[in-house]
């Protein structure tokens, strides 16, 4: 094993473990994938298996056609788009899908996440996305267009929230689009709760003496 895809196995773990005792992901949902650089290929969640489960030894490694180089577990369905953007946008690392309640649940409003708070409006800089597809699934592959157009018209874009199904977060690593994935969900529970909050006019709405942010 090259140093390169031990290391890209590790972090996958460790972005893994965290997704799983955050509470972002439960169950064997979701998925999680890393570039390995310096090749086409990348470390893939096999299908079936939890977040909590992944160890260096049951990871599947595939190129970016999902065809399998090492492993004996088929790789997650969604890794046909985790390919598609390792191939199309060389920046991204890592890739971490979460089927997060609060952003499940905001992505119902079809509104995009509006960041709230200060700290979001630093680390993530605009809002986040939120695209419904034909498939419950995931992104078919002649979807797959759609979503590289977001990341192309916003190179700085992190993540966006897939309508019904979950937070697909971006990074130059594997463990920064985990955190990435981590603060679009809490940024959820916080919009969430605003709007609540304003409905029961508790807090006041933007303009009334509101937050402001998102005039």
């Amino acid at each position: 094993m090259s140093d390169a895809l031990q290391i890209a196995k590790a972090q996958f773990v460790e972005a893994a473990r965290r997704a799983y005792t955050r509470g972002i992901q439960t169950g064997n949902g979701g998925n999680i994938s890393v570039r390995v650089p310096g090749e086409n290929l990348m470390v893939v969640k096999p299908s079936g298996v939890s977040l909590i489960d992944c160890t260096a030894e049951n990871l599947t490694v595939t190129d970016f056609d999902r065809n399998i180089v090492e492993g004996t577990r088929k790789p997650t369905r969604e890794s046909v788009l985790h390919g598609e953007l390792y191939k199309h946008l060389p920046t991204i690392g890592g890739i971490v899908h979460t089927h997060s309640p609060w952003a499940i649940a905001w992505s119902f409003t079809r509104r995009d996440l509006p960041l709230l708070t200060m700290h979001t409006q630093l680390k993530l800089g605009a809002p986040i996305p939120v695209r419904f597809f034909s498939s419950p699934q995931g992104v078919l592959l002649e979807e797959i267009p759609e979503v590289l157009n977001l990341f192309t018209a916003k190179p700085d874009l992190a993540a966006f929230i897939l309508g019904a199904h979950g937070v697909v977060a971006v990074g130059p690593d594997v463990l920064e689009a985990e955190h990435t994935a981590e603060l679009i969900e809490e940024t959820a529970q916080v919009a969430f709760l605003y709007e609540l909050g304003t409905k029961l006019q508790i807090i006041p709405a933007a303009g009334e003496g509101g937050t402001g942010h998102d005039r």
